[in-house]
């Protein structure tokens, strides 16, 4: 049983959470290298969208004469080149930190844009026990941020909902429905999201996960429980948003 009032279900996004972001640096360079220029719209464009999303908008951005699936062939192309260099790893305290979840008795899943194997298996394999026995992992590329799914697939209500990420597009979403939102926002030099999450109101916002203690999730726990998390939300604007996307 959960010690928490409100949240059931906490979701970590996995690059930039639980794994060191590999990703938005290689955006960065990949758009510099093909005569882009790198402002917050591509950021917003390219990171956490759909893979051919991304592609088509890196393909915009550099004015590129290549579709989308063979500007995202390129990108992952470019990412290994730079994996050889700046490998995926766990980022340090992530088992200390899923230690202090597992107390607290919620359901705990990982969430990404790629599949279960190449994301959560290879890398989370040997934390499995702490993540929920059922679902582990859901592969969010398809729908994309997938906050609204990942509580519908557990069965939750949005606000009995806490989601952890880098991306403020996940924050813009996790506000609209009323869910729990704890920003662990990307700070390389290039990166907006801090600022950007700023801009979109998230109360909570740590520098990583080992930041994240009991005291502050039973802040956010509060919050969610007397709706003060999002302060001027428009609860009923966000009900009809919710209502037509899934018309």
């Amino acid at each position: 049983m959960s010690t928490f009032e409100k949240i059931r279900l906490v979701a970590l996004d996995s690059d930039g959470v639980l794994l060191n972001d590999t990703y938005s640096p290689v955006i960065e360079r990949f758009v510099r290298r093909h005569g882009g220029e790198y402002t917050a719209a591509v950021e917003r464009g390219v990171w956490g969208s759909p893979q051919l999303a991304a592609g088509q908008n890196m393909a915009l951005a550099c004015r590129l004469p290549w579709s989308a699936r063979e500007t995202i062939d390129a990108f992952f192309e470019e990412r290994d080149e730079y994996l050889a260099e700046h490998p995926v790893e766990v980022i340090d305290g992530t088992a200390e930190f899923l230690a202090v979840l597992k107390e607290t008795g919620v359901r705990v899943v990982c969430y990404g844009g790629r599949n279960r194997e190449y994301t959560f298996d290879k890398y989370l394999g040997h934390l499995a026990g702490f993540f929920d026995s059922e679902i582990p992992y859901v592969d969010v590329n398809d729908f994309r941020p997938g906050t609204k799914e990942i509580a519908r697939i557990f069965g939750y209500e949005f606000d009995e909902v806490l989601f952890v990420d880098d991306i403020n597009r996940v924050a813009e979403v996790t506000k609209c429905l009323g869910s729990g939102f704890i920003g662990v926002p990307a700070s390389m030099p290039h990166n907006f999201q801090r600022a950007e999450m700023e801009t979109t109101g998230v109360r909570y916002m740590v520098d990583d996960i080992r930041q994240i203690d009991a005291e502050l999730l039973a802040k956010v726990d509060e919050d969610l429980a007397s709706g003060a998390l999002w302060p001027g939300r428009d609860a009923r604007r966000a009900a009809e948003l919710t209502r037509t996307a899934d018309a």
